[in-house]
């Protein structure tokens, strides 16, 4: 007899302890975050079990793209899938919010034409909102790469600085119309949001004191500061800037400071992040090969990559500038220099986050730190 009722409190304690477990868990994801953690999540290379709901405030998924008729481009079926599954994530955070991306570095050819003018504006703002209903989104995310700048094979006008505001306020304006016959209206209303340049230029060919007041966030792009196309190495994502280097490029406090002055407040601002690092090759060697001329082919290598084979790994010493707050990887014996970002680097820009009071941070992207999840727990450590 002792012995059963020794069974049944055992068994009455795991219950107990169970169901206070999922309680918590279930009123921590209701709890409205002090803080954005916005992740991009692509196509390809994840699972539903592989992703966290409750370590994200939004997910943007990537990419729809404009078609040559002036409409948002049908998506895949396998697109269509995948935002199935990340919508079926809100059963564990109601307050996940997912966001269809719209661009991309390749996917930007006709955002000029969408933008150029007030019929075209509408029409296809129209087909935007039309996939955000039939999918069950929160909003709409534009990655123009970008407005009057040459990018990957893009149309680009002058008049893109000006249009680029003119094409917010048209999809804003139809979010908010869906939104009243949705009853998605103040703090659940349809969201818009931007992804941004991190460089000067960005700033300089658009209206983003304007353009702002059509968006929830804007979200800095600050990572491929240096990038493939480089023939000088240097920090694709530093804090600050270094002492060495070019000092006409940004830093990422450089690019949040510009769009300030450019009239985005400050609480409106998301601070962009990489998850994976970028490599040259036959890098002269001097200075541990931070900021020298570089012949060599170019690496992108993700995060979970880079801290199984390659920090202090295999001929890899890592370094760390304190005047960017980045680290770096030189190997001396096959001249190859990386830039990329660690947890000891998102401290600082945590800090840097809290102290300038912006939004939060979102960063690119999910799959290239899916192994530990280190780099997204830092995160939410540091911000929640």
């Amino acid at each position: 007899m002792k012995f059963l009722l020794l069974v049944s409190s055992v068994l009455l304690f795991l219950t107990l302890s169970v169901f206070i477990s999922s309680s918590v868990r279930t009123q921590t994801a209701g709890i409205k975050k002090p803080y954005v953690i916005i992740g991009y999540v692509t196509g390809n290379g994840w699972t539903k079990n592989q992703i966290d709901p409750n370590k994200l405030t939004h997910i943007n998924y990537a990419f729809a793209v404009p078609a040559q008729n002036g409409e948002l481009a049908p998506i895949s079926k396998k697109d269509e899938a995948n935002l199935a599954t990340l919508v079926s994530l809100k059963a564990a955070n109601p307050n996940l919010k997912i966001l269809i991306s719209i661009g991309g570095w390749g996917g930007c050819k006709y955002f000029s034409d969408a933008a150029l003018t007030d019929d075209a504006r509408k029409k296809f703002a129209t087909s935007a909102v039309d996939l955000l209903v039939r999918h069950q989104l929160d909003g709409v995310d534009i990655d123009w790469e970008y407005p009057a700048q040459v990018g990957a094979g893009n149309i680009f006008r002058p008049a893109d600085k000006q249009n680029y505001t003119l094409f917010l306020k048209a999809i804003r304006d139809r979010l908010d119309v869906q939104g009243k016959r949705d009853n998605r209206t103040g703090p659940n209303h349809y969201l818009l949001t931007a992804a941004t340049g991190g460089d000067t230029a960005f700033v300089n060919h658009t209206e983003l004191g304007k353009a702002q007041a059509y968006l929830d966030y804007v979200n800095i792009m600050t990572y491929d500061l240096y990038h493939g196309n480089d023939t000088v190495t240097g920090h694709h994502s530093p804090l600050y800037q270094s002492k060495l280097g070019d000092h006409s490029r940004n830093s990422s406090a450089d690019a949040v400071e510009g769009h300030i002055r450019a009239g985005v407040p400050a609480d409106k601002i998301v601070l962009g992040l990489p998850f994976y690092g970028r490599g040259w090759g036959k890098v002269q060697d001097k200075n541990n090969g931070l900021f020298q001329s570089a012949t060599g082919e170019h690496s992108f290598i993700s995060h979970d990559k880079l801290a199984k084979e390659y920090i202090n790994k295999n001929g890899f010493v890592r370094y760390w500038d304190d005047d960017a707050k980045a680290p770096y990887l030189w190997n001396l014996t096959s001249k190859t220099f990386i830039s990329y970002a660690d947890e000891a680097s998102f401290v600082p820009k945590i800090e840097y986050v809290k102290d300038k009071k912006l939004a939060g941070v979102m960063f690119w992207e999910y799959i290239y730190d899916l192994e530990q999840d280190k780099l997204l727990n830092k995160l939410v450590q540091g911000l929640w």
